[in-house]
């Protein structure tokens, strides 16, 4: 009897050269398309083919828009509340601004309230709380929630001091 055949020796083919050949391709091709539409993205290009073009709404949009009125409040003097009982003075000029014209009457119209909420917020104020930009801050913000409160149901969105002098 004779002995079976030995069984062949391995020998390397092509497919194992065509396998890594397919792994880098399958890596490499998402890799480059993800960059070069990240590139066209940033750049501006794929945006614009795609028609969402935003800085152009944006300029209509400013075009159309409706700029603010600012209305002068009369100049303010209060005794500031100071521990010490040495007279101290803040003067104040400021003016508000409106969003809305329409809305502007109503905020002339209610300028005495407005001015005796300012007022009254004033006098309770220490020297040492309008000290530097926070303080200043502070006073910009508690005076803005007073005007709009005092002007309801207009609305104010700023108060800008024109000028302060704190003696």
């Amino acid at each position: 009897m004779s002995a079976p055949p030995p069984p062949p020796e391995p020998t390397e083919t092509p497919l194992k050269k065509a396998g890594k050949g397919k792994l880098i391709l399958l890596i490499a091709v998402p890799v480059g398309l993800l960059l070069a539409g990240g590139g066209l993205w940033f750049s501006g290009i794929l945006p614009h083919v795609l028609g969402m073009n935003k800085h152009e709404a944006h300029a209509e949009e400013a075009a159309q828009a409706v700029l603010p009125v600012y209305i002068d409040v009369p100049e303010m003097v209060a005794n500031l509340n100071s521990a010490n009982h040495k007279p101290s003075y803040v003067k104040l000029t400021a003016r508000i601004e409106v969003p809305r014209p329409e809305d502007a009457d109503k905020v002339k119209a209610a300028m005495p309230r407005l001015q005796d909420m300012m007022q009254t917020y004033l006098r309770e104020m220490r020297p040492e709380e309008l000290r530097g930009s926070a303080g200043t801050y502070r006073l910009r913000e508690e005076l803005l929630a007073r005007a709009n409160a005092a002007v309801a149901p207009a609305k104010v969105s700023d108060v800008l001091f024109t000028q302060m002098l704190i003696q």
